[in-house]
């Protein structure tokens, strides 16, 4: 991709009887977004006329395709990922609403992968009726991570006044324990500190980490992670990222320190999303870092309870369509400054004379 082509965004169903088609007819019924991107839906166009028909007020045209090198850059692209009619039954956990979400994942992904889509937005799936032999996971970051085969990934909270990466996702809590080691802490920290660089423009990130247990662990009274694991992670990273901690969950959101990093750490799935969703500016978005590709999602799931009935809030999927675009643009950015260092020193002279003129407007 150049710097002045658009990015071609790609967008999965989700469930067929969750809120994701709607959510898409939703977003992409702005036409303003085609100055911004070239919209790839791989779903099929039944499906979406049988959605369409219970959204009045928004109006989506679209073009069929077959061929992906072939896209029209001035209008929604929708790829027949099945031919054949398919039961859609709004807010009903079926098979079939699995199955379907499996295949439009499946082409899409390879469409990621073969070069064809520069990013993608992922619609929500349930986690109990996709699963199969092509799809054993807990979701959709470790699919990715398995598909790209890379060693790790982090699933990464943004919004505009933070940012949360877990070490654990969707693990019981009887088993989050055993997965906090200085190995998987250690790892997480690497690929936070390098998407912060290249996703989202941090020269040096300040990361925080927080403890596993209440108060942090009190000195070993209330739990020996913070002490025998967390402690001694954080003492590693510290040799080549500036990394801070461990903070006591609840004193660290409550007080607003998470304000004063780029990134925070935390151990476990509501530990970091709890807070995440009460404090976050904005509309959450999911991110997963340290994938070769660019993947978004908005911060909820299918929504069964209001599904078909035009209730569904498009603004987290719309935020997921703008990080998509704007992390694709950030990284051909660093891959140009890294090729040409004069343009990262420009830049920075550039954010410097800006930082300057704030202070003397101030003064």
């Amino acid at each position: 991709m150049n710097e002045q082509q658009k990015p071609i965004i790609g967008f999965t169903s989700g469930d067929l009887n969750g809120i994701g088609l709607e959510l898409i007819i939703k977003t992409l019924s702005d036409n303003r977004l085609l100055d911004i991107c070239t919209p790839v839906v791989f779903a099929n166009n039944k499906c979406i006329n049988f959605y369409k028909k219970g959204l009045p007020d928004y109006n989506l045209n679209y073009s069929n395709t077959r061929e992906l090198n072939r896209l029209n850059p001035k209008q929604v692209n929708v790829v027949n990922c099945w031919e054949e009619e398919v039961a859609i039954t709004p807010g009903q956990l079926t098979d079939t609403g699995g199955k379907y979400a499996l295949l439009s994942l499946q082409q899409a992904t390879q469409a990621l992968k073969d070069g064809h889509i520069h990013g993608l937005v992922t619609a929500p799936i349930h986690k109990k009726n996709i699963q199969s032999a092509e799809f054993n996971y807990s979701g959709h970051t470790p699919y990715f991570k398995a598909f790209f085969n890379v060693p790790d990934v982090v699933m990464l909270m943004v919004a505009e006044n933070m940012r949360v990466g877990l070490v654990t996702e969707h693990v019981p809590v009887t088993d989050v324990a055993k997965h906090i080691t200085p190995e998987a802490i250690i790892g997480k920290l690497k690929i936070i500190h390098s998407s912060l660089q290249k996703d989202f423009g941090v020269d040096k990130p300040r990361i925080a980490v927080l403890g596993l247990n209440p108060h942090a662990g009190d000195e070993g009274l209330v739990g020996k992670e913070e002490e025998s694991i967390i402690k001694p992670a954080i003492k590693e990273a510290k040799r080549s990222m500036m990394v801070f901690g461990p903070y006591s969950a609840d004193a660290f959101f409550a007080h607003g320190h998470f304000e004063r990093f780029d990134a925070v750490l935390a151990m476990y799935h509501d530990q970091g999303l709890i807070p995440f969703k009460s404090l976050a500016l904005g509309e959450g978005t999911n991110y997963t870092a340290g994938l070769p590709i660019v993947r978004t999602s908005p911060d909820h799931g299918t929504a069964f309870d209001i599904a078909g009935k035009d209730k569904a809030d498009p603004s987290s999927f719309l935020g997921a369509l703008f990080t998509c675009v704007e992390i694709i643009r950030m990284r051909h950015g660093y891959a140009d400054m890294r090729r040409n260092p004069l343009k990262k020193m420009s830049a920075r002279i550039i954010a410097n004379a800006v930082d300057e003129r704030i202070e003397e407007s101030e003064g």
